[in-house]
C-alpha cells in the first residue's frame, strides 16, 4: 500500500501528450457538389506513406512560419554595405574647358592672396598653405603655379566694403522723461588717420557728437562725407528697439580702418539723414573734428525750435569695431555698447551682422562678366570631385567632408563674393545632387542640403530668376535619378540590408523635400505631382521585376506540368516580397510621401498571379492526376495565403481582389488530393504498425512508435483543413466532412491493425501485467485525444450557419461514434487485462475471510494490499493517468464484487468477520484514494460500494434493526413517475387523550384490474409496524368493495397505542390493498406506508391543541420487489422467530403477485 500512497500528483497524472493541434474554426455550410473519382492505382501508389507526410510537412511549415506578419527587426538580417547605385558621368556638372579651368584657378589663386578678415579656428590661415593645396587641385606644376602667383599679385587688389546689418538693440539707458527713449544709430568707417588725431593721453573716445558744448576741442577737423555717415530710422518710446536696416561701407584699408556706430536718443522731429545728405553738397571731404556738431547745428536749423534754441540729443553708447578683425565668414552677433569717456553712462547692447566684400575684382572671370555664383559653383565642384577621389574613392557613405583648406578657400570666395547664405546653400546642393549622381554620397548629407535651403528660403529673399531656374533643374535631375533607383526598388534597396533601407529612408526624405518645395518655386521642375510621378516608378518596377521573375522561373515555352513548380517557386517569391513591402517598405513610403505602397504593389502583383493561374489552370485540368493535384494543392495554399495576407493587414472582405475567386477552379484538384491523403494516411499508419514493436519510445513515453506517428498524421490533417480555409461555405461542407469521415475511419483502422498485433505476439497473455497490453492501451487513449482535437478543428465558427455543437450532423454524429468505439476499445483493453488478476484477487479476499479471528484485521488485510500495491506500481509505470484510472476503476470493481461474493458464501458467522470486511473495505477506499492523487472518493463510495457497506453495517446489526430498517427502506422508496399501481386517500391523527392512532381509510382510485371482469373487489389492511414496536396492536380490515377500481370507504379505526411509539424513527402505518377471491387466494395489489412521526398529533403539542388536525394524504401504491431489499436478504439468514415471521410474510405476497407479474 505504501507505494501508491507515496505517488506524487504528477506521477500518477503524467499523460503523454499527443502532438500539439491548433484549434481553429472554419466557415462550412451545406453540401456541394459531387466528390472527384478516387486516384487510379496505376496512376499513383500510396507506398508507406512516410515520404507523402514529410513532404506535406514542409508544405505546412511553409505556410505557419506565413501566419506572423514579419515586423522589421526579422527582415532586416543583414548590416553588410548596401548594394552600389548606378552612377552615371554624363549626370554631373558639364566638364570645365581648358581655358575655364584656367580663369578659375586664377579666380582661386586671387581670392587666396587678397584675404581680408580674422579666420577661425578651424580655418587655415597659412597663405602658402592654402596655395599649395591650389597647386594640387588644378595639377600644375610648381614652375606653372610660381607664373600663376606671379601674374596675380600684379593685378589690381579688390575693392572692398563692409555689409553692415543693424538688427536691434537691448535694455539700452532710458532718457526720456516717460521712462523711455527713442533712439537710433549713427554709423560710418573712420579712417585710420582719424583715430591718430585723437590725444594719447586723454581718455575719450570719438562719437558723432551732437550739441556738444566743447566747442573749441576738435574744431579743426573737416566733416566726414555723409556716404561715409548712415543713419537708421528712430525707434519712438523703447529701449529695445528693432531696425532691421543694412549698409554696405566702403573699405580704403581693411588693416587700418574701424566701423564706428553711435546709438543716441532722439529729442526732435528733423530728419538727421536730410541733414547729412545736404551738409555733404557744400563740405570737403578731408577733417572731421567739427564735422558731427556741424550735422546738429544743420538739424537744429531747419527743425521747428528754430537755431536759437539749444537742442542736444542724449548719447546711449558707441560701438568702434576694427575691420581686420571681422571673420572671414562674416560676424552675426550682440555687441556690447561701449562709453566715450569714463563720465558716460551706457548700458545694453546691439545686435550686428558683418561681412567683408569685394566690389571691384581684377581677374579673368569678373572681367568677362561671370558672376560670383558661377564661379562658387565651377570651384567648389572642382574641389569636390578633387576631395572625394582622393579621400573616399568607392564609398558611397562620404558625407562631403571637405579639408580645412578646401572650406577655407571656399568661405574666402563666398564672402569675397557677396552671396548670401541661402545662395552657398543652394549652389552646395547643386554641385551635391549633381556629384551625387557620377559618385554615390551619403542621402543624410544631401537632406541636410535641402534642410538647409528651406531654412534659408524661409528667411531670405527669393533668388534671382537664373539661379532659380539652375536650382529647379537640379530638383529636376535629382528627382528623375530617384525615380530610376525607385524603379529597381529591390535591387538597390533589398529589405533585408538595414544599410540599404537607411539609405531609402533617406532617398525618399529627399525627394520629400522637392515635393515640399514645389509651390515655392516659381519655376516649378515638376511636370506633375512628385507623389505621381513614384507611384508611377513603383508600378513600372513591379511590373519589370514580376516579368523577371516569371521568365526565370515559369516560362510559357514549357508544358503546363513542368511549369507548375516553377509557378509554385513564383508565388512564394512574391508573397515573400508581399512581406517586406508591408514589413518594410510600406511605413517609409507612406510616412514620407504618403504613397500606400503596399496596396499599390499587391493589386498589381496578384492581379498577374490570378492571370497567370488561370491559364495555367485551364491547360491542366485535361490532365488532372494524383502528382499534378499534389502540386495544385501547394500551389492553392501559397494563394490563399496571399488573400489572408491582405484580410490581415488591410480589409476582411477580399472579394475585389482578382484571386477572390480562384479557388472554384481548384475544387477538383482538392477532392481528388483528398482521395489520395486518405490512401495515404492509411499507408502511414499500416507502416508504423507493421515495424511497431509495442514498446514505450523513450523512457519518457509510455506508447510505441506507432501512436507517435499515428498521432502526427492527424496532426498534419488538422493543420491541412486550418491552411486550406475553403472561402464557399457549402464546398467546405463538404470537403471537411469527408476529411472528417476519413479521420474516423483511419483511427477505427488503426485500432484494428493494434488487436491484430496484439494477438500475434507471444507471451503476452500469460502475464499478469503485460507491459505491451498497457502500451496497446495507451496507443488508443492517445489516438483517442488526437483524433478528438483534429475533429474539433474541423468545427464551424459563430454565425456560420452550422449546428450548435460547432460541427455539422453528419461530422458531429460520425465524431461521437468514434469516440464511443475508441473508448470501448479502450474499456476492452482494460478488462482483458484486469481480468488477468481475477483469480488473484479472489485468493486474497478469500484470505481475508478466512483468517481466524484472534488476528489484528491489518493482519488479514496486509497481503491483498502488499499483491496490489506489487501490481499498481507496475501499472502506474507503464499506463498514462486515464488508462491508469481505467485500471483503478476496473480493479475497484473486481474487489467489491469479490468481497459481495465472500459475504454471500458466509452465513451465521460472528460480528468479527464482519467488522474485519468493513476494516478490508476502509483500508482499500484509503489506498485506491491515495490521498487525493487515486481515484475521488465520490467515485469510489458509489454503486457497489454503496450495497456492500450497507449489508456490512445490516450484519452488524441485531434481528430487530434489521426489522427496522427492512421498513425505513419502505419509507425512502422514492414514487414512481408512472402511477402504475393506483392512489390510496387516508387520514391520520392521534388522539392523544385517548392515547390511541385514528386511521382513515377514504377512498382509493385506479386500482389494478386484478379479475377477469377487468376489475377488482378490493380491501384495505391496515396495520402498525414493525411488529416488535407494537406487540399488542392487530392488524385491521376495510369491507370489501367488489367490482370496482376506484373503491369507496370512509371508515375509521382506532389503534390504542403510546405516542412515545408512535415517535421511533422506523414506525409507520402500512397500507396493503388486496384483491378479494372467493375460491381462492387473495391477490396483492399494491401498499403504501406513511411514517407515524409526520402524523398529527403523534409530536408534542401544546395543551389544548385540537386532536382532528389531520388533514387527508393521498399515497401512492407500490408492489416493491423484496428479494433486492438488503435488509431483507440479512434478515433470511437469521434465525430467531421475529426474523422468519417477516420473511414468511413477505413471501406469501411475493406468491400472490407472481400471477400477476
Amino acid at each position: 500500500m505504501s507505494t501508491l500512497l507515496d505517488l506524487k500528483s504528477s506521477v500518477l497524472r503524467q499523460v503523454q501528450g499527443c502532438p500539439s493541434f491548433r484549434r481553429r474554426t472554419e466557415e462550412e455550410a451545406a453540401s456541394s457538389a459531387s466528390d472527384a473519382p478516387a486516384p487510379s492505382q496505376e496512376a499513383w501508389k500510396p507506398g508507406d506513406g512516410v515520404e507523402f507526410f514529410a513532404q506535406m510537412r514542409l508544405v505546412l511549415k511553409k505556410g505557419e512560419d506565413r501566419q506572423r506578419l514579419l515586423h522589421p527587426e526579422v527582415l532586416l538580417c543583414s548590416d553588410s554595405p548596401a548594394p552600389p547605385e548606378p552612377v552615371d558621368p554624363s549626370r554631373g556638372l558639364r566638364t570645365l574647358s581648358p581655358e575655364e579651368v584656367e580663369m578659375l584657378y586664377e579666380e582661386a589663386l586671387y581670392t587666396v592672396l587678397h584675404r581680408a578678415g580674422t579666420m577661425n579656428a578651424d580655418q587655415v590661415d597659412d597663405q602658402e598653405a592654402l596655395l599649395a593645396y591650389l597647386r594640387q587641385v588644378f595639377s600644375t606644376s610648381p614652375e606653372e603655379h610660381a607664373e600663376a602667383v606671379g601674374h596675380v599679385k600684379k593685378a589690381k587688389a579688390p575693392t572692398y566694403a563692409l555689409k553692415v546689418s543693424v538688427i536691434r538693440a537691448k535694455n539700452l539707458l532710458a532718457k526720456d522723461p516717460n521712462g523711455f527713449s527713442d533712439p537710433y544709430c549713427m554709423l560710418g568707417i573712420l579712417p585710420a588717420s582719424s583715430t591718430q588725431q585723437q590725444s594719447p593721453g586723454k581718455e575719450h573716445r570719438f562719437s558723432f557728437h551732437k550739441g556738444s558744448k566743447r566747442g573749441g576741442r576738435g574744431s579743426s577737423r573737416d566733416p566726414l562725407p555723409a556716404k561715409c555717415i548712415e543713419v537708421t530710422e528712430v525707434k519712438s518710446s523703447t529701449l529695445n528697439p528693432v531696425w532691421k536696416e543694412h549698409f554696405i561701407f566702403e573699405v580704403e584699408d581693411v588693416n587700418t580702418d574701424q566701423l564706428h556706430l553711435d546709438i543716441w536718443d532722439h529729442d526732435d522731429d528733423v530728419s538727421l539723414g536730410e541733414a547729412c545728405r545736404k551738409l555733404n553738397e557744400v563740405m570737403g571731404l578731408k577733417g572731421m573734428g567739427r564735422y558731427f556738431k556741424q550735422i546738429v547745428k544743420s538739424a537744429r536749423a531747419n527743425g521747428a525750435s528754430g537755431p536759437t534754441k539749444d537742442h542736444s540729443d542724449d548719447f546711449l553708447g558707441c560701438l568702434n569695431i576694427p575691420i581686420r578683425e571681422v571673420p572671414v565668414a562674416g560676424e552675426d552677433r550682440w555687441f556690447k555698447l561701449e562709453p566715450r569717456s569714463s563720465a558716460s553712462q551706457v548700458q545694453g547692447e546691439c545686435h550686428l551682422v558683418l561681412k567683408l566684400i569685394t566690389t571691384q575684382r581684377d581677374t579673368s572671370m569678373s572681367q568677362r562678366g561671370r558672376s560670383g555664383f558661377l564661379s562658387y559653383l565651377m570651384l567648389l565642384n572642382s574641389l569636390m570631385q578633387f576631395e572625394h577621389c582622393t579621400e573616399k574613392p568607392e564609398s558611397s557613405r562620404w558625407c562631403g567632408e571637405l579639408s580645412g583648406p578646401a572650406t577655407t578657400i571656399l568661405c574666402l570666395h563666398g564672402a569675397q563674393s557677396n552671396l548670401s547664405p541661402l545662395q552657398l546653400a543652394v549652389l552646395h546642393w547643386q554641385v551635391s545632387s549633381r556629384h551625387h549622381q557620377t559618385h554615390s554620397l551619403d542621402y543624410g548629407y544631401l537632406l541636410g542640403l535641402l534642410d538647409d535651403i528651406q531654412a534659408h528660403w524661409e528667411d531670405s529673399a527669393s533668388l534671382p530668376q537664373e539661379q532659380e531656374e539652375c536650382l529647379a533643374d537640379s530638383f529636376s535631375a535629382f528627382s528623375e535619378f530617384g525615380l530610376r533607383l525607385l524603379r529597381q526598388l529591390r535591387d538597390y534597396f533589398p529589405a533585408t540590408n538595414s544599410t540599404a533601407i537607411s539609405r531609402l529612408e533617406l532617398l525618399l526624405k529627399c525627394l520629400g523635400k522637392l515635393q515640399a518645395f514645389q509651390p515655392s518655386l516659381e519655376i516649378c521642375p515638376f511636370e506633375s505631382e512628385l507623389k505621381m510621378d513614384v507611384a508611377a516608378a513603383l508600378k513600372r518596377g513591379n511590373c519589370e521585376w514580376y516579368d523577371k521573375l516569371l521568365t526565370a522561373k515559369s516560362p510559357r515555352e514549357q508544358s503546363a506540368p513542368q511549369r507548375l513548380p516553377g509557378l509554385i517557386e513564383l508565388v512564394d517569391a512574391v508573397y515573400e516580397d508581399l512581406q517586406a513591402c508591408y514589413g518594410v517598405y510600406a511605413s517609409l513610403f507612406h510616412s514620407i510621401l504618403k504613397v500606400d505602397f503596399f496596396t499599390l504593389t499587391f493589386g498589381q502583383l496578384e492581379r498577374l498571379l490570378a492571370e497567370e493561374t488561370c491559364i495555367l489552370m485551364e491547360e491542366l485540368s485535361p490532365k488532372m492526376n494524383p502528382e499534378v493535384a499534389s502540386g495544385l494543392f501547394e500551389l492553392y495554399l501559397t494563394l490563399a495565403d496571399l488573400l489572408h495576407l491582405w484580410s490581415s493587414v488591410r480589409s476582411p472582405d477580399s472579394r475585389s481582389l482578382a484571386l477572390a475567386g480562384i479557388h472554384v477552379t481548384f475544387l477538383p484538384a482538392i477532392k481528388l488530393w483528398l482521395h489520395v491523403l486518405r490512401d495515404q494516411t492509411r499507408g502511414r499508419l499500416q507502416s508504423a504498425v507493421d515495424v511497431d514493436t509495442l514498446e514505450p519510445v523513450d523512457a519518457s513515453s509510455k506508447h510505441s512508435g506507432s501512436a507517435a506517428a499515428a498521432g502526427l498524421c492527424f496532426s498534419h490533417l488538422q493543420e491541412f483543413w486550418v491552411r486550406l480555409a475553403w472561402p464557399d461555405l457549402a464546398q467546405a461542407q463538404g470537403l471537411g466532412t469527408q476529411l472528417g469521415q476519413d479521420m474516423c475511419e483511419a483511427a477505427v483502422f488503426y485500432t484494428e491493425l493494434l488487436r491484430k498485433k496484439m494477438d500475434t505476439q507471444p507471451g503476452a497473455s500469460s502475464e499478469a501485467v503485460s507491459k505491451q497490453l498497457c502500451a496497446v492501451l495507451n496507443n488508443v487513449e492517445l489516438v483517442r485525444k488526437a483524433t478528438g482535437q483534429a475533429l474539433r478543428g474541423l468545427a464551424w465558427p459563430e454565425g456560420s450557419g452550422g449546428p450548435e455543437a460547432g460541427l455539422p450532423r453528419a461530422l458531429l454524429s460520425c465524431s461521437q461514434a468514434l469516440d464511443e468505439d475508441l473508448q470501448r476499445e479502450a474499456r476492452t483493453v482494460t478488462a482483458h487485462l484486469t481480468s488477468k488478476m481475477v483469480g488473484d484477487i479472489r485468493k486474497y479476499v478469500q484470505h481475508v475471510s478466512l483468517s481466524p479471528d484472534s488476528i489484528q484485521n491489518d493482519e488479514a488485510v496486509a497481503p491483498l494490499l502488499k499483491y496490489l500495491d506489487e501490481k499498481l506500481d507496475l501499472l502506474n509505470a507503464s499506463l498514462v493517468k486515464e488508462n491508469l484510472d481505467r485500471v483503478l476503476e476496473g480493479l475497484w470493481e473486481l474487489l467489491l464484487q469479490a468481497i459481495l461474493q465472500a459475504l454471500g458464501a458466509n452465513r451465521d458467522v460472528s460480528a468479527d468477520f464482519y467488522g474485519r470486511f468493513h476494516f478490508a473495505l476502509e483500508a482499500l477506499v484509503s489506498f485506491f484514494h491515495a490521498e487525493g492523487q487515486g481515484l475521488p472518493l465520490e467515485s469510489l463510495k458509489d454503486g457497489s460500494y454503496k450495497r456492500l457497506e450497507e449489508e456490512l453495517r445490516l450484519h452488524r446489526c441485531s434481528t430487530r434493526e434489521c426489522i427496522e430498517q427492512f421498513y425505513l427502506d419502505k419509507l425512502k422508496q422514492r414514487p414512481m413517475k408512472q402511477n402504475r399501481f393506483g392512489r390510496l386517500s387516508v387520514r391520520c391523527y392521534y388522539e392523544a387523550a385517548e392515547q390511541r392512532l385514528a386511521v382513515e381509510v377514504l377512498h382509493a382510485a385506479d386500482l389494478l384490474p386484478l379479475d377477469a371482469n377487468g376489475l377488482s373487489d378490493p380491501f384495505v389492511i391496515v396495520e402498525l409496524v414493525p411488529p416488535h414496536l407494537f406487540p399488542l396492536v392487530r392488524s385491521q380490515r376495510t369491507a370489501v368493495k367488489t367490482r370496482t377500481l376506484h373503491p369507496v370507504y370512509d371508515e375509521l379505526f382506532h389503534f390504542s397505542v403510546p405516542a412515545e411509539a408512535c415517535r421511533r424513527r422506523a414506525a409507520c402505518v402500512l397500507f396493503t390493498v388486496m384483491d378479494h377471491d372467493w375460491l381462492s387466494t387473495n391477490d396483492f395489489a399494491g401498499e403504501a406506508a406513511l411514517a407515524l412521526s409526520s402524523v398529527a398529533g403523534v409530536a408534542r403539542t401544546p395543551a389544548g391543541a385540537g386532536a382532528r388536525a389531520g388533514q387527508p394524504v393521498t399515497l401512492n401504491l407500490r408492489r416493491p420487489k423484496a428479494q433486492v431489499m438488503a435488509a431483507l436478504r440479512m434478515l433470511e439468514g437469521r434465525a430467531n422467530k421475529d426474523a422468519q415471521d417477516l420473511v414468511k410474510k413477505l413471501r406469501e405476497l411475493d406468491k400472490s403477485m407472481e400471477g400477476d407479474a
